[in-house]
């Protein structure tokens, strides 16, 4: 799998909640002042050369699906981040984000809470 630029990233954000749309759905959905209809096309192509999305042709109509879903890419991402910052290490990983947002006692026994119901839930994988 490979990154997203920004601008992809943007598009898949869209297309994710939507989960099946054409280019004129997408460009509505951005605030404005909202991108050329050409720009989100041409992303889009970019996007299915990549093998992100696929697109389905319904008459003149062209309709984009996600073929990568959010969580796959949010796994792809998170991996690159804990193998390229923190040597794989979770713990140091962990550790860099409680000393970065200052979290208290609180926040940590909440942290470990939920780190322990989400692997309670094997589903949420």
């Amino acid at each position: 799998m490979k990154n997203l630029t920004k601008a992809e990233e943007q598009v898949m954000q869209i297309l994710w909640e939507l989960e099946e749309a054409v280019v004129k759905d997408i460009v509505n959905r951005f605030k404005k002042p909202r991108p050329a209809y050409t720009t989100v096309a041409t992303v889009l192509s970019v996007l299915e050369k990549k093998g992100f999305v696929n697109r389905k042709k319904i008459g003149n109509v062209k309709l984009f699906i996600p073929k990568v879903s959010k969580n796959e890419y949010t796994g792809f991402q998170f991996k690159s981040l804990l193998n390229n910052y923190f040597n794989g290490s979770f713990p140091k990983m962990a550790s860099f984000f409680v000393k970065e947002n200052n979290l208290d006692i609180e926040d940590l026994e909440e942290l470990l809470k939920k780190t322990g119901q989400e692997l309670d839930n094997p589903e949420n994988f």
